[in-house]
């Protein structure tokens, strides 16, 4: 699994998606999948200019549906978190809950779902799952093992490169039945079909009927309290010139076309409130690092914006919003959403005709 961190070659990755077969695919393991998921969760691109780029070559968003559906997706999640706390259960309170922990033999690869132990050493040297696994795995730590699904949640955010407190929190919770009306599920068959694995005599080898009543299979038994920290990198020797703006990015937002045409002060602030409360590993730290390099000039300031305030005279601050910038003062400017649909819809589908209109009337 490659992730280059040079702009050029991810707008290379862009333009060398295929949405059509991606359609097809997508929940295979093997599937055509974009992988550009880590540069749009660090705000290096967007929704819509992946969008655009696939408009731009002649697709009719007919025939490409369920991936800009998957656009989209990314899109609600966040609009669903400027609107709502998603550390706490969205629209139910988790059902069936055993504990506050993960199952120690996941976050050791040693669950005994072979396929699922591979994906889980991948994510360690990797940083990446893919969609359909993380599922499985979220369905065995929240409805086979009965942890509440903020633990093991964590457990996941902090090695994922393409790390999303909203994408991430909100699907947990979908799959532990806190955000939806039921819990997902997937026995051993389900999993070796869109795996290509072929392991029988396992926890989920059993009908769904049964699974979903079975007890805490031996093997999940174990548990830990997933409690890893950030490391942050020390702050460069600011040089903020006072008679120009500075613009502020951070873990969400490492835009390089970002304001490029203005002459700015560009500081990539790291604040250890946030890292203590949502912690990520030394690989999506350097991830975050070498993406930042793309930004001309960038300064690296580890420490809270209050802090980094108090160096900046002129007060001439531009940020991109983002739920977890509501602490942040200066001028705020929007992200590139996909369409200008907002608001705290209640279902994805409620959000998705709005916006497919919307995308039906711009081309």
């Amino acid at each position: 699994m490659n992730f280059p961190t040079n702009y050029k070659d991810i707008i290379e990755r862009v333009e060398n998606i295929s949405p059509k077969r991606y359609c097809k695919n997508r929940n295979f393991i093997d599937g055509d999948v974009t992988y550009l998921s880590p540069y749009i969760s660090r705000g290096v691109i967007s929704t819509k200019l992946i969008y655009d780029n696939c408009i731009k070559k002649g697709y009719d968003l007919s025939e490409i549906e369920k991936f800009v559906q998957e656009l989209a997706w990314r899109d609600y999640w966040q609009l669903l978190w400027l609107e709502n706390d998603i550390n706490i259960d969205l629209k139910r309170l988790q059902p069936d809950i055993n504990n506050n922990e993960i199952s120690l033999n996941i976050t050791k690869a040693q669950s005994g779902i072979e396929i699922i132990d591979q994906v889980i050493n991948g994510l360690y040297e990797t940083g990446y799952i893919h969609n359909h696994i993380r599922m499985y795995i979220a369905s065995i730590c929240c409805n086979i093992s009965k942890s509440n699904w903020r633990n093991p949640a964590k457990w996941m955010y902090y090695y994922l490169l393409d790390g999303d407190l909203a994408s991430n929190s909100l699907s947990w919770q979908w799959v532990a039945g806190a955000n939806s009306n039921k819990k997902y599920y997937a026995n051993q068959e389900n999993i070796n079909k869109y795996t290509y694995s072929n392991q029988r005599n396992t926890f989920l080898d059993h009908s769904y009927e049964k699974i979903t009543d079975m007890s805490i299979p031996n093997e999940l038994e174990k548990r830990i309290l997933f409690d890893e920290k950030t490391i942050l990198p020390k702050s460069d020797n600011l040089i903020i010139n006072p008679n120009i703006q500075t613009c502020i990015y951070n873990y969400y937002n490492l835009d390089p076309l970002w304001r490029a045409s203005n002459k700015a002060n560009r500081i990539l602030i790291l604040e250890p409130s946030i890292y203590e409360k949502y912690p990520i590993s030394k690989k999506c730290m350097d991830f975050m690092l070498e993406l930042s390099k793309n930004i001309e000039n960038i300064q690296i300031f580890a420490g809270e914006y209050k802090e980094l305030t108090k160096l900046i005279i002129n007060n001439n601050i531009y940020f991109k919003e983002h739920p977890l910038n509501s602490h942040y003062t200066g001028k705020k400017e929007s992200r590139d959403w996909l369409t200008n649909v907002k608001g705290n819809y209640t279902s994805f589908f409620k959000y998705w005709n709005k916006a497919k209109k919307e995308l039906k009337k711009s081309i």
